[in-house]
């Protein structure tokens, strides 16, 4: 008998001990068979509204296949788990039920206890490799991080790429080590303590190697996307379409073990359905929770300002977890220096960073002059767990038409500042690789496209997006293997100042984040963030759990007086970025802040 069509699994995988199912959805074809690489071919039967099935004892894992579709096209698998030799190349089988498991001890730690780190697999090791990941997991540990964020790793063309071009959304890139690897990564993670959370992309599909559209309505014209045609989560036959994603999801959290997910640019997903696909995605993952016990968290991008996603689904929300905020990010960068240019123009600095702190968006309904239009809703009732704040990540950085890093931006000083005023935020701080001991080399966009056509449309592209920023000179080739190496971590700088004091100072404030009680909790209902505009300062106050945290900070490049709320004599200084133990000029007395420097006080309640 057929698996229900509302939870129908897709691709090739065992259902007895050497019996495969294969199941495929190609609604307008007329004949549908397996041919695999040892000469054999099968059959496969048709199903209702689209599915082709077949149960089999002629297949085994790593045996290489395609789909023929009437007798004319022979295709990769469009849930294929493996693609061994590429975008273009067979589909190989692959029982992720094999892998043997030890992390039956490890538990999911709520969404309040993250600390992220985001990575991209092949540049943060000189290998690029999810092998050589793993040997870096006690380093990760030692900083204090206790979840690791990895950029997508769906198959993509080539070896170099940042893993949004993805155009088979089950199989694990080959060239990181493929599907067996990510499981022994995330294996070891939980047993040394580490969450893993996996970057997802279903707004679009990458351009080379997508065949998707060949076996159905995958997509759909009535939506645009900035990167390609919109996926059918609305159309005629977006039934499957939905399945398919969904089916994707459950994955990644049953097969692989994968904590959370961070779903890209989910303002780019379209669906006017009445159950939004994020919302079926919530119930799906919920359902899959409550029948193995496990706790899987839903993160995502967005850029709309609008808390309908991350509200419950209870009060006809979309049921996410969490979401990053940019305009954080945004705020932050004005506060330091960065100029009002392109998307920053809408952000004043100190003021807005003030209004983040406190409402964690910044604009909740008044009129953005970038977009030309009053822009986003208040996040009322949205505790501070719900919001993934960051002073650099993958975006923001590569998308830069040098890729620079914070470190080639701004002072040594101003970085410790910016580390500090994440950290201290009410909200789930991120790190982007690097960061934490000041890494130099750029973080650039780069792709390994087979196609000519394309790969000068990828360049054309950099040289437009960048118009706004009147950026003298030309953006690095994407297609050059230089771009790729010059992206990758220098590992050799952690044994040289001032990489090895900036390591030890971010360690100390993601023990301070871990151990202070009013910074352990990400409670926004006590936060008060009151601006000096003039003098370019900012003074943090959060309390909870009887503590209280007061956090000064100057922006500016001067010493500055900061009024302290309170009398001084009855606070503790816990950390001083000016210390000359963080390679600081000295801390400054008399009531007085160093330029581009925090100073972090607590007091418990009598």
């Amino acid at each position: 008998m057929a698996t229900k069509n509302s939870d129908q699994r897709v691709g090739v995988y065992f259902i007895d001990k050497d019996e495969a199912r294969v199941c495929l959805w190609a609604p307008f074809a007329k004949k549908v068979g397996l041919k695999i690489d040892n000469g054999k071919s099968i059959a496969l039967n048709k199903q209702s509204r689209g599915y082709w099935t077949a149960n089999t004892h002629n297949l085994k894992p790593g045996d290489c296949y395609k789909f023929a579709l009437d007798d004319d096209r022979e295709l990769a698998d469009p849930a294929a788990l493996a693609q061994p030799q590429g975008v273009h190349g067979p589909s190989q089988f692959v029982d992720l039920a094999a892998f043997k498991w030890d992390d039956h001890a490890w538990s999911n730690p709520a969404m309040h206890e993250y600390i992220f780190y985001e990575l991209h697999t092949g540049t943060f090791t000189p290998e690029g490799t999810f092998d050589a990941m793993e040997r870096k997991l006690d380093y990760l540990l030692a900083l204090g991080i206790t979840a690791i964020e990895i950029m997508p790793v769906s198959q993509f063309p080539g070896d170099r790429n940042w893993g949004y071009d993805g155009v088979f959304p089950f199989a694990v890139q080959n060239s990181y080590g493929g599907a067996e690897a990510l499981q022994h990564l995330v294996n070891a993670c939980h047993n040394k303590g580490l969450a893993v959370v996996l970057d997802v992309v279903y707004n679009h599909v990458g351009p080379e190697g997508n065949y998707l559209g060949e076996f159905g309505p995958y997509f759909t014209d009535k939506y645009k996307t900035p990167w390609g045609s919109a996926i059918n989560f609305d159309d005629a036959r977006c039934d499957a379409v939905r399945e398919f994603f969904i089916q994707n999801v459950l994955m990644w959290f049953r097969d692989f073990h994968i904590d959370a997910l961070r779903l890209d640019a989910v303002h780019a997903i379209k669906d006017f359905s009445p159950k939004h696909i994020l919302q079926e995605i919530r119930e799906r993952v919920d359902d899959l929770s409550e029948s193995t016990g496990k706790l899987h968290h839903l993160v995502v991008e967005c850029d709309l300002n609008d808390p309908r996603f991350i509200n419950p689904l209870s009060e006809e929300g979309f049921g996410m977890d969490a979401q990053w905020v940019d305009e954080f990010h945004h705020a932050l960068r004005v506060s330091g220096g960065q100029k009002r240019e392109g998307y920053y123009t809408d952000f004043n600095g100190i003021a807005d960073l003030a209004k983040s702190y406190a409402d964690a968006y910044v604009y909740d309904g008044q009129y953005a002059e970038q977009r030309f239009k009053k822009f986003g809703a208040r996040a009322i009732n949205n505790p501070g767990r719900q919001f993934v704040v960051f002073s650099q990540n993958h975006d923001q950085v590569g998308n830069r038409m040098l890729g620079k890093r914070t470190s080639k931006l701004v002072s040594f000083e101003m970085q410790k500042l910016m580390a500090a005023a994440v950290v201290v935020s009410p909200y789930l701080p991120m790190l982007f690789m690097g960061e934490e001991f000041s890494q130099p080399n750029p973080f650039l966009y780069f792709v390994s496209h087979g196609e000519p056509g394309l790969i000068e449309a990828v360049r054309k592209g950099r040289r437009e997006e960048f118009k706004d920023f009147h950026t003298a000179g030309e953006a690095p080739d994407p297609q050059s293997e230089q771009t790729f190496e010059s992206s990758k971590i220098n590992w050799d700088l952690l044994q040289r100042e001032p990489h090895t004091t900036m390591l030890a100072y971010y360690k100390n404030l993601l023990n301070l984040r871990k151990k202070q009680p009013a910074l352990k909790t990400p409670d926004r209902s006590n936060v008060k963030a009151t601006a000096d505009i003039e003098n370019n300062t900012l003074i943090l106050q959060r309390q909870s759990d009887g503590q209280e945290i007061i956090c000064l900070m100057n922006f500016s490049n001067e010493e500055k007086q900061v009024v302290f709320p309170g009398i001084v004599h009855e606070w503790n200084k816990i950390m001083d970025s000016a210390d000359v133990k963080w390679s600081g000029p000295g801390v400054s007395s008399n009531g007085m802040i160093s330029p581009e420097s925090v100073i972090i006080y607590c007091r418990s309640h009598v």
